[in-house]
Protein backbone atom coordinates (compact mmCIF):
# COMPACT_ATOMS: atom_id res chain seq x y z
CA UNK A 1 0.00 0.00 0.00
CA UNK A 2 1.39 3.59 -0.83
CA UNK A 3 -0.38 5.81 1.56
CA UNK A 4 0.24 8.78 -0.90
CA UNK A 5 -2.17 11.25 -2.06
CA UNK A 6 -1.60 14.22 -4.73
CA UNK A 7 -4.33 17.10 -4.23
CA UNK A 8 -6.48 14.22 -2.15
CA UNK A 9 -5.93 12.10 -4.46
CA UNK A 10 -4.78 8.61 -4.13
CA UNK A 11 -1.14 8.73 -6.07
CA UNK A 12 1.75 5.92 -6.31
CA UNK A 13 4.50 6.92 -3.74
CA UNK A 14 6.83 7.42 -7.09
CA UNK A 15 4.02 9.81 -8.33
CA UNK A 16 3.72 11.63 -4.93
CA UNK A 17 7.54 12.55 -4.62
CA UNK A 18 7.99 13.86 -7.88
CA UNK A 19 4.96 16.07 -7.56
CA UNK A 20 6.60 16.90 -4.17
CA UNK A 21 9.91 17.50 -5.35
CA UNK A 22 8.19 19.50 -8.49
CA UNK A 23 6.70 22.02 -6.18
CA UNK A 24 9.99 22.60 -3.84
CA UNK A 25 12.33 23.19 -6.69
CA UNK A 26 9.42 26.17 -8.00
CA UNK A 27 9.86 27.46 -4.65
CA UNK A 28 11.41 30.91 -4.20
CA UNK A 29 11.01 30.54 0.26
CA UNK A 30 10.09 27.23 1.85
CA UNK A 31 9.39 26.45 5.06
CA UNK A 32 10.22 22.81 6.70
CA UNK A 33 7.91 22.99 9.74
CA UNK A 34 6.08 20.77 12.18
CA UNK A 35 9.40 19.05 12.67
CA UNK A 36 8.07 15.76 14.86
CA UNK A 37 10.16 13.19 13.51
CA UNK A 38 13.11 11.01 14.87
CA UNK A 39 16.98 12.04 14.58
CA UNK A 40 16.65 10.61 11.13
CA UNK A 41 14.19 12.64 9.99
CA UNK A 42 15.03 15.69 11.92
CA UNK A 43 18.36 15.60 10.05
CA UNK A 44 17.00 14.51 6.46
CA UNK A 45 14.74 17.51 6.74
CA UNK A 46 17.66 20.11 7.50
CA UNK A 47 19.63 18.61 4.79
CA UNK A 48 16.77 19.28 2.23
CA UNK A 49 16.40 22.84 4.03
CA UNK A 50 20.05 23.68 3.28
CA UNK A 51 19.41 21.87 -0.35
CA UNK A 52 16.22 23.99 -1.31
CA UNK A 53 16.86 27.69 1.08
CA UNK A 54 14.18 27.07 3.27
CA UNK A 55 13.52 27.58 6.89
CA UNK A 56 13.34 24.80 9.33
CA UNK A 57 10.92 25.32 12.85
CA UNK A 58 9.70 23.39 15.02
CA UNK A 59 5.90 23.14 16.21
CA UNK A 60 7.00 23.39 19.56
CA UNK A 61 9.90 26.50 18.76
CA UNK A 62 8.06 28.24 21.41
CA UNK A 63 8.89 26.92 24.43
CA UNK A 64 12.33 25.64 24.01
CA UNK A 65 13.17 28.66 22.89
CA UNK A 66 11.89 30.21 26.41
CA UNK A 67 14.01 27.55 28.31
CA UNK A 68 16.92 28.46 26.28
CA UNK A 69 16.71 32.35 26.39
CA UNK A 70 16.45 31.76 30.21
CA UNK A 71 19.58 29.54 29.91
CA UNK A 72 21.33 32.04 27.81
CA UNK A 73 20.93 35.38 29.83
CA UNK A 74 20.94 34.64 33.58
CA UNK A 75 21.96 30.67 33.43
CA UNK A 76 20.24 27.73 34.50
CA UNK A 77 21.28 24.97 36.93
CA UNK A 78 20.00 21.08 35.55
CA UNK A 79 20.17 17.89 36.57
CA UNK A 80 18.70 14.77 34.91
CA UNK A 81 15.58 12.31 35.34
CA UNK A 82 18.00 9.81 36.85
CA UNK A 83 19.70 11.66 39.27
CA UNK A 84 16.68 13.12 40.34
CA UNK A 85 15.02 9.58 41.27
CA UNK A 86 17.94 8.36 42.85
CA UNK A 87 19.12 11.07 45.00
CA UNK A 88 16.41 13.69 45.20
CA UNK A 89 14.63 14.19 48.96
CA UNK A 90 12.66 16.86 47.88
CA UNK A 91 10.87 17.22 44.59
CA UNK A 92 9.23 20.68 43.75
CA UNK A 93 6.66 20.58 41.02
CA UNK A 94 6.01 23.90 39.29
CA UNK A 95 2.42 24.57 37.48
CA UNK A 96 0.49 23.21 35.82
CA UNK A 97 1.33 21.11 32.21
CA UNK A 98 3.19 18.52 33.90
CA UNK A 99 0.93 15.56 32.73
CA UNK A 100 1.25 16.98 29.21
CA UNK A 101 4.57 17.40 29.27
CA UNK A 102 5.61 13.42 30.58
CA UNK A 103 1.80 11.54 31.80
CA UNK A 104 4.33 8.51 32.62
CA UNK A 105 6.09 10.71 35.57
CA UNK A 106 4.47 8.86 38.55
CA UNK A 107 5.26 5.81 37.13
CA UNK A 108 8.86 6.39 36.56
CA UNK A 109 9.87 9.09 39.00
CA UNK A 110 7.39 9.31 42.12
CA UNK A 111 8.02 6.04 43.65
CA UNK A 112 8.75 6.43 47.16
CA UNK A 113 12.33 7.43 48.06
CA UNK A 114 14.47 6.38 51.04
CA UNK A 115 17.96 6.80 51.84
CA UNK A 116 20.26 5.88 54.59
CA UNK A 117 21.04 9.11 56.36
CA UNK A 118 23.56 8.73 59.69
CA UNK A 119 21.25 5.37 60.53
CA UNK A 120 17.86 7.59 59.81
CA UNK A 121 15.04 7.03 57.06
CA UNK A 122 14.86 9.81 54.81
CA UNK A 123 11.27 10.29 53.46
CA UNK A 124 11.24 12.12 50.41
CA UNK A 125 8.73 15.43 50.23
CA UNK A 126 6.79 16.15 47.13
CA UNK A 127 5.63 19.91 47.33
CA UNK A 128 3.57 21.21 43.78
CA UNK A 129 3.04 25.28 43.35
CA UNK A 130 -0.14 26.05 42.07
CA UNK A 131 -1.23 22.83 39.82
CA UNK A 132 -4.53 23.98 38.64
CA UNK A 133 -6.29 20.81 37.82
CA UNK A 134 -3.54 18.74 37.41
CA UNK A 135 -3.18 18.10 40.75
CA UNK A 136 -6.27 15.24 40.09
CA UNK A 137 -3.92 13.67 36.78
CA UNK A 138 -1.83 12.31 38.64
CA UNK A 139 -1.66 9.18 41.21
CA UNK A 140 1.86 9.16 43.28
CA UNK A 141 1.11 6.42 45.01
CA UNK A 142 2.62 6.06 48.99
CA UNK A 143 3.67 9.30 48.66
CA UNK A 144 1.71 12.15 48.52
CA UNK A 145 2.13 15.75 47.10
CA UNK A 146 1.57 19.07 49.02
CA UNK A 147 -0.57 21.45 46.70
CA UNK A 148 0.13 25.17 47.45
CA UNK A 149 -1.60 27.42 46.10
CA UNK A 150 -4.15 27.28 43.38
CA UNK A 151 -4.52 28.45 39.98
CA UNK A 152 -1.04 28.51 37.65
CA UNK A 153 -2.01 32.48 37.29
CA UNK A 154 -0.95 33.47 40.78
CA UNK A 155 2.66 31.29 40.09
CA UNK A 156 4.70 34.08 39.49
CA UNK A 157 3.50 35.84 42.81
CA UNK A 158 4.12 32.68 44.86
CA UNK A 159 8.21 32.34 43.35
CA UNK A 160 8.63 35.84 44.08
CA UNK A 161 7.26 35.78 48.04
CA UNK A 162 9.44 32.51 48.50
CA UNK A 163 12.64 33.90 47.30
CA UNK A 164 11.85 36.95 49.49
CA UNK A 165 11.25 34.46 52.56
CA UNK A 166 14.22 32.73 51.85
CA UNK A 167 16.10 35.89 52.16
CA UNK A 168 14.32 36.85 55.39
CA UNK A 169 12.81 39.57 53.45
CA UNK A 170 8.99 40.92 54.35
CA UNK A 171 6.52 40.28 51.65
CA UNK A 172 3.39 41.92 50.18
CA UNK A 173 -0.33 40.63 50.14
CA UNK A 174 -0.31 37.41 49.22
CA UNK A 175 -2.18 33.64 49.10
CA UNK A 176 -0.03 31.78 50.79
CA UNK A 177 0.91 33.44 54.61
CA UNK A 178 3.98 34.54 55.91
CA UNK A 179 4.00 31.31 57.96
CA UNK A 180 3.90 28.71 55.66
CA UNK A 181 5.90 30.41 53.11
CA UNK A 182 8.61 30.22 55.89
CA UNK A 183 7.56 26.17 56.55
CA UNK A 184 8.07 26.06 52.79
CA UNK A 185 11.55 27.71 52.71
CA UNK A 186 12.73 25.95 55.40
CA UNK A 187 11.21 22.35 54.51
CA UNK A 188 13.52 23.46 50.72
CA UNK A 189 16.50 24.60 52.42
CA UNK A 190 16.79 21.80 54.96
CA UNK A 191 16.74 19.65 51.16
CA UNK A 192 19.68 17.38 51.26
CA UNK A 193 19.53 17.23 47.53
CA UNK A 194 16.13 19.02 46.17
CA UNK A 195 15.09 19.04 42.47
CA UNK A 196 12.29 21.32 41.01
CA UNK A 197 10.43 20.06 37.74
CA UNK A 198 8.45 22.43 35.61
CA UNK A 199 6.96 22.13 31.90
CA UNK A 200 8.54 24.64 29.52
CA UNK A 201 5.98 24.92 27.75
CA UNK A 202 3.63 25.98 30.39
CA UNK A 203 5.49 28.59 31.77
CA UNK A 204 6.62 31.69 30.36
CA UNK A 205 10.28 33.08 29.98
CA UNK A 206 10.09 35.90 33.42
CA UNK A 207 8.59 32.94 35.51
CA UNK A 208 11.31 29.89 34.46
CA UNK A 209 13.90 32.82 35.29
CA UNK A 210 12.20 33.41 38.48
CA UNK A 211 12.46 29.78 39.18
CA UNK A 212 15.73 29.38 38.48
CA UNK A 213 16.31 32.42 40.52
CA UNK A 214 14.81 30.52 43.53
CA UNK A 215 17.06 27.32 42.73
CA UNK A 216 20.21 29.73 42.82
CA UNK A 217 18.67 30.99 45.97
CA UNK A 218 18.75 27.75 47.57
CA UNK A 219 22.09 26.59 46.31
CA UNK A 220 23.43 28.95 48.79
CA UNK A 221 22.83 26.75 51.93
CA UNK A 222 22.00 23.34 50.29
CA UNK A 223 21.86 21.46 46.99
CA UNK A 224 19.10 22.03 44.46
CA UNK A 225 18.88 21.66 40.66
CA UNK A 226 16.51 22.15 37.96
CA UNK A 227 14.64 19.91 35.77
CA UNK A 228 12.54 20.88 32.57
CA UNK A 229 10.33 19.01 30.83
CA UNK A 230 10.26 19.81 27.09
CA UNK A 231 7.26 19.82 25.12
CA UNK A 232 6.10 16.90 22.77
CA UNK A 233 7.00 15.79 19.20
CA UNK A 234 10.86 15.07 20.15
CA UNK A 235 11.51 19.03 20.49
CA UNK A 236 14.11 19.13 22.67
CA UNK A 237 16.15 16.22 20.84
CA UNK A 238 15.27 18.53 17.36
CA UNK A 239 16.74 21.60 18.89
CA UNK A 240 20.09 19.56 19.57
CA UNK A 241 20.05 17.92 16.18
CA UNK A 242 19.45 21.73 14.97
CA UNK A 243 22.32 22.80 17.18
CA UNK A 244 24.85 20.16 15.68
CA UNK A 245 24.18 20.61 12.24
CA UNK A 246 23.95 24.01 12.05
CA UNK A 247 25.53 25.75 15.03
CA UNK A 248 21.95 27.19 15.70
CA UNK A 249 18.58 26.49 17.51
CA UNK A 250 15.20 26.15 15.13
CA UNK A 251 13.46 28.80 13.49
CA UNK A 252 17.35 28.67 11.23
CA UNK A 253 17.63 29.68 7.63
CA UNK A 254 19.76 28.92 4.62
CA UNK A 255 17.79 31.56 2.05
CA UNK A 256 21.42 33.14 1.83
CA UNK A 257 23.22 29.98 1.58
CA UNK A 258 24.38 29.60 5.04
CA UNK A 259 22.66 29.34 8.39
CA UNK A 260 21.04 32.30 10.13
CA UNK A 261 18.97 32.41 13.26
CA UNK A 262 16.51 34.75 13.68
CA UNK A 263 13.32 33.52 16.63
CA UNK A 264 11.29 36.83 15.40
CA UNK A 265 11.97 36.48 11.41
CA UNK A 266 12.04 32.64 10.92
CA UNK A 267 8.55 31.77 13.07
CA UNK A 268 6.42 29.92 10.70
CA UNK A 269 2.97 31.28 11.63
CA UNK A 270 4.04 34.94 11.07
CA UNK A 271 6.01 33.63 7.68
CA UNK A 272 2.92 31.59 6.19
CA UNK A 273 0.25 34.82 7.42
CA UNK A 274 2.70 37.16 5.99
CA UNK A 275 2.71 35.25 2.92
CA UNK A 276 6.76 35.14 2.89
CA UNK A 277 6.88 31.46 2.53
CA UNK A 278 5.78 30.07 -1.21
CA UNK A 279 5.85 26.52 -0.42
CA UNK A 280 5.43 24.41 3.46
CA UNK A 281 6.75 20.83 3.72
CA UNK A 282 4.82 20.03 7.18
CA UNK A 283 6.39 16.95 9.24
CA UNK A 284 4.40 15.29 12.12
CA UNK A 285 5.02 11.47 12.24
CA UNK A 286 4.33 11.02 16.01
CA UNK A 287 1.03 12.59 16.26
CA UNK A 288 -1.43 13.39 13.35
CA UNK A 289 -1.10 16.82 13.73
CA UNK A 290 -1.94 19.91 11.75
CA UNK A 291 -0.75 23.59 10.76
CA UNK A 292 -2.74 25.54 13.38
CA UNK A 293 -2.56 29.28 10.87
CA UNK A 294 -5.10 29.99 8.15
CA UNK A 295 -3.31 30.55 5.15
CA UNK A 296 -2.50 27.58 3.05
CA UNK A 297 0.05 27.75 0.70
CA UNK A 298 1.01 24.74 -1.36
CA UNK A 299 1.68 22.16 1.36
CA UNK A 300 3.41 18.95 1.45
CA UNK A 301 2.74 16.68 4.67
CA UNK A 302 4.43 14.17 6.29
CA UNK A 303 2.34 13.07 8.93
CA UNK A 304 0.84 9.76 11.17
CA UNK A 305 -2.83 8.54 10.07
CA UNK A 306 -5.38 9.92 10.90
CA UNK A 307 -4.69 14.09 10.08
CA UNK A 308 -7.62 16.24 9.01
CA UNK A 309 -6.48 19.34 7.38
CA UNK A 310 -8.55 22.16 6.76
CA UNK A 311 -8.10 22.27 2.85
CA UNK A 312 -6.10 18.51 1.53
CA UNK A 313 -2.51 19.45 0.96
CA UNK A 314 -1.25 19.24 -2.47
CA UNK A 315 1.11 16.75 -1.58
CA UNK A 316 0.29 14.24 1.58
CA UNK A 317 1.98 11.23 2.87
CA UNK A 318 1.12 8.93 5.74
CA UNK A 319 3.88 8.30 7.10
CA UNK A 320 5.16 5.44 9.93
CA UNK A 321 5.39 6.60 13.59
CA UNK A 322 8.94 6.53 14.72
CA UNK A 323 9.60 3.45 17.73
CA UNK A 324 5.89 2.44 16.57
CA UNK A 325 5.67 1.50 12.62
CA UNK A 326 9.58 1.23 12.20
CA UNK A 327 13.01 1.68 14.58
CA UNK A 328 14.17 5.10 15.94
CA UNK A 329 16.68 6.84 17.72
CA UNK A 330 14.49 9.62 19.83
CA UNK A 331 14.97 11.45 22.70
CA UNK A 332 14.20 9.71 25.65
CA UNK A 333 12.68 11.92 28.68
CA UNK A 334 13.56 9.71 31.14
CA UNK A 335 17.34 9.40 30.22
CA UNK A 336 17.25 12.96 28.73
CA UNK A 337 19.55 11.46 25.86
CA UNK A 338 18.80 10.56 22.56
CA UNK A 339 18.20 6.49 22.15
CA UNK A 340 17.68 3.77 19.14
CA UNK A 341 14.29 2.16 20.23
CA UNK A 342 12.56 -0.80 18.22
CA UNK A 343 9.18 -0.71 16.19
CA UNK A 344 6.42 -2.03 18.46
CA UNK A 345 4.06 -2.81 15.31
CA UNK A 346 6.70 -3.02 12.27
CA UNK A 347 4.28 -1.70 8.78
CA UNK A 348 5.03 -0.98 5.31
CA UNK A 349 4.16 3.13 6.07
CA UNK A 350 7.53 5.14 4.80
CA UNK A 351 9.84 7.24 7.41
CA UNK A 352 9.91 10.41 7.38
CA UNK A 353 13.70 10.24 6.23
CA UNK A 354 13.37 7.74 3.35
CA UNK A 355 10.30 10.02 1.80
CA UNK A 356 12.89 13.29 2.26
CA UNK A 357 15.60 10.88 1.07
CA UNK A 358 13.26 10.69 -2.11
CA UNK A 359 12.31 13.96 -2.18
CA UNK A 360 16.18 15.21 -2.42
CA UNK A 361 17.08 12.69 -4.71
CA UNK A 362 14.39 14.02 -7.34
CA UNK A 363 15.22 17.37 -7.24
CA UNK A 364 16.69 19.04 -9.74
CA UNK A 365 20.77 19.23 -10.13
CA UNK A 366 22.41 22.19 -8.10
CA UNK A 367 22.14 25.67 -10.11
CA UNK A 368 19.24 24.35 -12.43
CA UNK A 369 17.14 25.17 -9.30
CA UNK A 370 14.13 27.82 -10.93
CA UNK A 371 14.67 31.72 -9.01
Amino acid sequence: MEHAWIAGQPATLDAAVAEAAKLLSASRYPLIAGLGADVAGARAAIALAKRTGAVVEHMHSDAVLRGLDVMRSCGVMLTTPSEMRVRADRLLLVGAGLAEAWPELPQQIFATFRQRQSGLAAERRILWLCPGRDSTKFAFGETSAEVIGKEPRDLPTLLAALRARLAGRPTGKASISSKRLDEISNSLKAARFGVAIWSTAALNALTIEMLCGLVNDLNASTRFSGLPLGPADIASGVMQICGWMTGFPVRTAFGRGFPEHDPWLFDSRRLVESGEVDCVLWISAYRAETPGWREQPPTIALTAPGAAFHAAPRVHFEVGRPGGDHAAVQHLVLADALAAVEAKQPSDRVSVADAIARIFSALPESGKRSC
